[in-house]
């Protein structure tokens, strides 16, 4: 089951299951999934099961909903301060191969002496992927912001000004809530764009903590239940209405070198993320970046990533923000 989030015609946010490419079917008594997901553990029911039974007759039609800007994020916090959006880096076959490559093209180093990422993605690899009920090895972790970053399907990735890179990174994101216990639930997964500014990343490692802190987005569409093994993607970027570059993307647990699991023991290990209500968006990471290539995107270009089994792609353009306002002053 695929579902979406958008705004009706009246402008009030709406919740609905995708029943075709070119039709959703609108769920009643709630307006938004992290509401359904409320009332599902309220109820003790399943995502699934109660989508089933608020389902109403009505439909709306998928293209004027995309055509008119009415998608939203897929799932949200009423309150963004309580939505935090994180990942995991280095977690797919072969993504370590592309931060080294990213970065000794640049600097002029060899692979080899790039030690540190080989040595974290070596340790996914050999311990990523524990036996049921034991702790594997712990994954790189970035935190990207709150729920005011998250952009919705079809608008623009703001870059902040002094931005030097605006590069897309195909992935795929795990959505949470948690219960009044702080007890994490997963909801479902979406395809999603972690936006990342690579030339601020490759001047020095330890600023990888500045490039994340960009905004994202996720969608249009999340599914509810389990996510394939095997994920096969598309990534592309447009320009002027033509694909400048265009690149397959893999995931799921067969192309990654940590379980599902793992990330998660990693991420909710933390008792600041099981805090009860919050959400939680967290991105799975990639191995595919167009920045790898040498591709230089600019304002107006727009990221498109798809993927089967995901419903419609996720797109986005790129802008380039205003500057964020005044020095601190002192009170």
């Amino acid at each position: 089951m695929r579902l979406i989030q958008f705004l009706t015609s009246e402008n009030k946010p709406a919740l609905g299951r995708v029943c075709s490419n070119s039709e959703v079917q609108v769920v009643g008594a709630v307006s938004t999934l992290y509401e359904l997901a409320q009332r599902a553990l309220a109820e003790s029911t399943q995502l699934v099961e109660l989508v089933e039974q608020l389902a109403t007759d009505e439909r709306v039609d998928y293209d004027q909903l995309e055509s008119e800007q009415r998608l939203l994020a897929p799932f949200a916090h009423p309150d963004p301060a309580h939505l935090f959006v994180t990942g995991t880096g280095l977690t797919h076959l072969g993504s370590a191969d592309t931060r080294a490559n990213m970065h000794a093209k640049t600097s002029g180093k060899a692979e080899s002496e790039l030690t540190d990422s080989m040595k974290m993605f070596q340790q996914g690899v050999q311990g990523g992927k524990p036996e049921d009920g034991k702790v594997g090895a712990q994954p790189e972790w970035f935190y990207k912001g709150n729920g005011n970053i998250v952009a919705a399907p079809g608008k623009a990735l703001q870059s902040p000004d002094f931005g030097l890179d605006a590069g897309e990174e195909p992935e795929i994101a795990g959505c949470y809530i948690n219960d009044e216990k702080g007890q994490p639930w997963r909801i479902g997964f979406a395809l999603g764009n972690e936006f990342s500014d690579h030339k601020t990343e490759r001047q020095n490692y330890l600023l990888l903590a500045h490039s994340k802190l960009r905004p994202c987005s996720v969608g249009p569409e999340i599914l509810i239940g389990d996510l394939p093994a095997e994920v096969r993607g598309q990534s592309r970027i447009v320009r002027n209405g033509e694909v400048i570059w265009e690149k397959p993307f893999l995931s799921g647990e067969s192309n990654m070198s940590h379980s599902l699991a793992n990330l998660e023991h990693h991420h909710f290990k933390y008792s600041l993320f099981r805090q009860p209500g919050d959400a939680h968006v967290h991105f799975y990471g990639t191995a595919t970046l167009s920045f790898a290539d040498g591709i230089e995107t600019r304002e107006g270009d727009v990221f498109e990533i798809s993927a089967e089994g995901f419903g419609r792609a996720l797109r986005n353009p790129i802008a380039i923000a205003e500057p964020t306002g005044e020095p601190v002053k002192v009170l």
